[in-house]
């Protein structure tokens, strides 16, 4: 017996229909933060130049052969690229829903093979290969918990101490990072 499925019954092939839902899901999305913070021309505008600065930034990043890093908190994952080839990929655990990770377009400006990360309701000694990009917020290794895929930093993008290491030698001082929904 032949299942029937939404994209049978509607003769829509699978990408434009994951491209269909991921809109309706930015409108819909759109539309309940607009409910939240309010339709006003200034929000609105700031929202407009923010994703614009991120979709600029990712298409003269994707034109170069420079390397960059690219967060996508609503997937949990981090991609590192070269240009336009993407050379790592690994899941990755950022802020929790009070803390929440920034979006934005950063770049590494410092590096520590090992640090101490102290805040109100934490104190971690030995944190492995941290880059920090933006503030207090980095990339990081994470010793401390297995639940990459979820949400659980204070800011910071959590990383497999093994996945660090590897991100850290190939970073640089200067290197790129996107931070997108």
């Amino acid at each position: 017996m032949k299942t029937l499925n939404a994209l049978n019954v509607l003769k829509i092939s699978p990408i434009f229909s994951l491209i269909t839902l991921r809109h309706l899901g930015i409108f819909l999305t759109g539309a309940i933060l607009t409910g939240f913070i309010g339709l006003t021309e200034g929000n609105l505008a700031i929202a407009e130049e923010k994703h614009n600065l991120i979709a600029r930034n990712l298409m003269e990043l994707q034109q170069s052969s420079e390397r960059w890093i690219l967060i996508d908190l609503s997937r949990q994952r981090l991609i590192a690229w070269e240009g336009n080839q993407p050379v790592y990929a690994v899941i990755v655990s950022t802020g929790k829903a009070d803390t929440p990770t920034r979006t934005g377009v950063f770049k590494v400006y410092t590096k520590y093979e090992t640090t101490r990360m102290i805040g109100p309701d934490y104190d971690v000694p030995d944190v492995p290969y941290t880059m920090y990009y933006d503030g207090g917020m980095a990339i990081h290794g994470a010793y401390w918990h297995n639940l990459f895929g979820t949400p659980v930093s204070h800011g910071c993008t959590n990383v497999a101490v093994n996945h660090a290491k590897w991100l850290f030698e190939w970073a640089s001082v200067g290197t790129p990072v996107i931070v997108h929904d």
